[in-house]
Order: C-alpha cells, then structure tokens, then sequence
C-alpha cells in the first residue's frame, strides 16, 4: 500500500471557489499477531512495517528481539496482518492478557486490561549519555530534514535517533506517534544500535506511553517538540529519563535529569 493519496478537493476562500489536489497520509488496520493470536490492532501508516511489528513487540512486552524468530507481512483485503513467529516461552506469557484490542490513531495502550497493565513498573535506566544542548535544542528541526511523508502530506508524526556529533541517523514516519516510535525503536534494534548511544527525537508531546517505550528501550533521552504530560514527567523521573520539550527556535526545555544534557547558562532570576 501506499503511504499517500491524492484527493481532489474544493477550496473556497474570500477569492472564490477552487478545485484542488491534496496528498493525504494513508492509514491501515495492522493487526498484529504472536504464533497465529492476534495481540492487537492498530491504525497504522503501511510503511516501515516490519519495524512497527518488532519495535511493538518489545516495548509492549510480547517478546524481546532474541525471542522474534519471523516477521511476515501480508496484505488482505480489511488491512495488513503483521505475523510474528515467536520463542512458546514468550507466547505462553501472552495468555494473561486480552487480545483483540483496536487501537486508534491517538491510542498507545492498547491489548491491556487492567490499570495495573497501564501504569506498569519501568526499569530504572543507568545511561552514560551526554548531550550539548545546542545540539539537542536543534534536533527537531534537525528531523524535519527526514519527513518525506510530512512534507507531502503536513499530517503524520516522526521519531528520530540523534548520536551527538552526527544528527538523526534514523527516522520513521507515522500516523500515529506511538507508532512512529515503534518503528524507530524496531528499526535500531534490527540494525543493531544500542539506544543507549542517543537520544530519541519527537515531533509530538511527551505522554506516558512514550515515555514507557523510551524507557523499556534503554534510551536515557526524549527530546520533543512539543509539551510533555505531568504524569508522563512523574514516571521519567522515577526512571532515570531525561525529558526535555518545546525543542524550537534554538532553545529548550529540560524538565527531569538535566545532568545529561550540558551546558547553558542558568537563570535562576
């Protein structure tokens, strides 16, 4: 499938009417299934798909890159099954929760049942990590160089990995943001980049499933665009996560575990 489509409009304005052609980001149902059982589906950009598939399954704890034997895509008429071939031991750990859950676009939590499963215990992170400010104040105008389908399309959100002293060597590009995360963290896993060496960049706020997935990932830095939730920043600093939005115009904003990201001079008028 493809990730955009043209579609004819009528624009009116105070000059008079006009017939137009915008690119649209396309959105698929991607069910995502474990040795036959569907886990989940979501509404999905269809690109980048294996990613989704193997960054999802990790962060929401279906199975771990070594445990992830096969990933098969397959189109079918109502959308894409994303088939993962995983260890039985992973799979036997699946029974406890619901499966058949529909995420929509804004949705990150989703095959869980339980505010127990929503709010689960994070790992506390023990990153080395150390980054110029200026260098993450830049990063997501930095990104946008890696939005092709944002640029067609001016309505889908990106993850980027920033290594300092090299800018985003990987992004990817969804509908949903959660999703775009997903693909970026399946894509660093496959080639084989620990998430520890960088920072994680955002086009969207900062909320509490992306900060789970950052963490369960290993990576000790958000950067975004945009605002993060107080609860998201509640569960960053108890994990060791460095938050830091509204990465704009050469200036940023550090709201837990500034001590990895150096230099500025502070105001403290």
């Amino acid at each position: 499938m493809r990730a955009s489509r043209s579609i004819s409009a009528r624009a009116l304005g105070p000059e008079g009417a006009r017939e137009i052609a915008r690119s649209l980001p396309e959105e698929v149902a991607v069910a995502v299934t474990c040795n036959g059982s569907t886990q989940a589906v979501m509404m999905c950009s269809p690109t980048d798909l294996e990613d989704f598939a193997r960054g999802f399954a990790f962060t929401e704890g279906y199975a771990s890159p070594d445990q992830i034997a096969q990933i098969e895509l397959v189109e079918l008429p109502q959308g894409i099954e994303a088939r993962l071939w995983i260890a039985q031991e992973a799979a036997d750990a699946l029974g406890a929760r619901r499966r058949m859950m529909m995420g929509p676009v804004g949705c990150g939590l989703c095959g869980i049942d339980s505010l127990e499963q929503a709010m689960r215990d994070l790992p506390r992170l023990d990153c080395a990590l150390r980054l110029d400010w200026a260098e993450a104040a830049e990063a997501v105008e930095g990104l946008r160089a890696h939005q092709p389908l944002h640029d067609l399309t001016h309505a889908v959100h990106a993850a980027g990995f920033l290594v300092p002293g090299q800018g985003i060597i990987c992004a990817r590009e969804d509908v949903g943001r959660h999703n775009a995360l997903d693909k970026l963290i399946g894509a660093l896993l496959a080639a084989d980049i620990d998430p520890a060496s960088g920072a994680i960049v955002l086009t969207s706020r900062v909320s509490v499933e992306l900060v789970q997935k950052a963490v369960i990932a290993g990576c000790g830095v958000l950067l975004a665009a945009s605002a993060p939730t107080a609860q998201a920043l509640r569960l960053a600093e108890d994990a060791g996560l460095s938050v830091a939005g509204f990465a704009r115009g050469g200036r940023i904003e550090i709201f837990t575990h500034p001590e990895r990201i150096l230099g500025g001079n502070v105001d403290v008028a």
